[in-house]
């Protein structure tokens, strides 16, 4: 399974950007799907996360401002990101959780996109 991120890039503070996730391969489904982002010089830490049912949990630095979603017949998950402010600056990747035949459960990790919020 690959996870294929994309929509970052640089943006006002106050301004908006779109991340999408899409997940190729074998399987036999995705559970949950989140992002989870790293600033320089701090742990990496989870934005925001979806399960298969649309269930939605949030860190409180995000909530109001964040919204993740998913198309589950495209096996893709979304971040859409408002209100940026400069702290939101970071590497954002994505991660799921695969259901396998042979493997059972397991995570898989899709490549950083960077954001970031700079006047």
């Amino acid at each position: 399974v690959q996870l294929q991120a994309s929509g970052g890039g640089l943006v006002q503070p106050g301004g908006s950007l779109r991340l999408s996730c899409a997940a190729s391969g074998s399987f036999l489904s995705i559970n949950s799907m989140s992002w989870y982002r790293q600033a320089p010089g701090k742990q990496r830490e989870l934005v925001a996360s979806i399960t298969s049912g649309g269930s939605t949990n949030y860190a409180g630095s995000v909530k109001g401002r964040f919204t993740i979603s998913r198309e589950n017949s495209k096996n893709t998950v979304y971040l859409q990101m408002n209100s940026l402010k400069p702290e939101d600056t970071a590497v954002y990747s994505c991660n799921a959780v695969v259901r396998d035949a042979i493997m059972g459960f397991y995570n898989r990790w899709g490549q950083g996109t960077q954001v970031t919020v700079s006047s």
